[in-house]
């Protein structure tokens, strides 16, 4: 980007209520066949219009065309049975009901490629677009073939890495890979769970981001950072080894969090997609809380390499307030442009 502190999205966001019941993930389509096909594409066009109005940089699909940011994924892969469902924990955090990992997994077609050809042909900003990292993969599924997260997260960073390289062809300029659990899993993150994200984007010649948040704004989630103390910390456990790693892009959650702010000088060098958006609230930031969570950042990361976003997705929150957070990011990162510029 040639401009100063673009702007984006760290991934969803909020559905039409006439394609999804609203504020919720894993929400089910109201629609069904072509009248679904159709929709998911208008919904898309809305979602692109909403972020291009309030002057958001590097764009997305708004994740519109996918019921789940994990799942959707999943479900075009062979290997796993929808039908066999078990139900275990998510991130050691809340009980859901899973696939079951039947056989070899692998990618017989593309699965985003189209919606993503779609949307480069609606816009000529940069787009983003974001896949389930390996390990976040893993945990969202009960494995009765491998037996072995490891085993089966290097199945999947080779299938994700697949699904990459064409939508590199499509015209992404960012691939972005969301791992909420290595916010969990500390050593198997350093062990193998790096290292097999490193395998997702082998020979990709765009830019690459990894995601890493605190989750979505649902209770699960709010209550567990509600043990986590006065400092969360767990950015310390990955960041040193990510600093070394090809990944180009960091995207962390800093607003209305207990992240502190030193720990991006661990990654020094990469770009940092800084959320200065909380999507845990239904308060919408003022644009000076947003500029100032920048300024704070702006201590540990050159401004040429700070990207202002948002802490996570926003599909579990209304329209108007999704809306209205995003006006607040692009009005805050204009303040502190502003000084940078002067």
């Amino acid at each position: 980007m040639k401009i100063l502190l673009p702007t984006s999205t760290a991934g969803s966001l909020p559905k039409p209520s006439w394609l999804a019941e609203p504020e919720k993930i894993w929400s089910p389509w109201k629609l069904q066949d072509q009248e679904l096909t159709d929709g998911k594409l208008d919904a898309l066009r809305l979602s692109l219009q909403e972020q291009l109005h309030a002057g958001i940089h590097i764009v997305s699909d708004g994740e519109q065309t996918r019921q789940h940011f994990v799942t959707t994924f999943i479900e075009h892969l062979s290997g796993v049975d929808f039908e066999k469902r078990e139900t275990i924990k998510i991130r050691n955090r809340y009980d859901a009901s899973v696939p079951t990992v039947v056989g070899a997994v692998s990618r017989t077609k593309p699965v985003f490629v189209e919606d993503a050809k779609f949307l480069r042909q609606q816009t000529t900003q940069p787009i983003k677009w974001a896949l389930p990292g390996p390990m976040t993969m893993i945990d969202t599924l009960y494995d009765r073939h491998y037996r072995s997260r490891e085993k089966l997260a290097w199945e999947f960073a080779k299938i994700l890495n697949q699904e990459a390289r064409e939508l590199e062809a499509a015209g992404v300029d960012i691939i972005q890979f969301d791992e909420p659990a290595f916010n969990v899993f500390f050593d198997e993150v350093n062990d193998w769970g790096i290292p097999t994200l490193e395998r997702a984007i082998e020979g990709l010649q765009c830019e690459t981001a990894v995601h890493i948040c605190y989750g979505y704004g649902i209770k699960a989630n709010t209550d567990w950072k509600k043990t986590l103390g006065s400092e969360w910390r767990h950015y310390e456990e990955s960041f040193p080894k990510l600093q070394k790693s090809n990944i180009d892009i960091v995207s962390l959650e800093c607003q209305n969090s207990r992240v502190p702010m030193d720990l991006i000088e661990l990654i020094r060098g990469k770009k940092v997609m800084v959320g200065a958006i909380d999507v845990a609230s239904h308060t919408i930031e003022t644009a000076e809380e947003v500029a100032d969570t920048l300024r704070k950042a702006l201590q540990f990361v050159d401004a040429d390499k700070l990207y202002p976003c948002t802490n996570c997705g926003m599909a579990p929150l209304p329209r108007e307030v999704a809306r209205g957070k995003l006006n607040a990011l692009t009005a805050g990162a204009q303040i502190v442009r502003n000084e940078l510029l002067a």
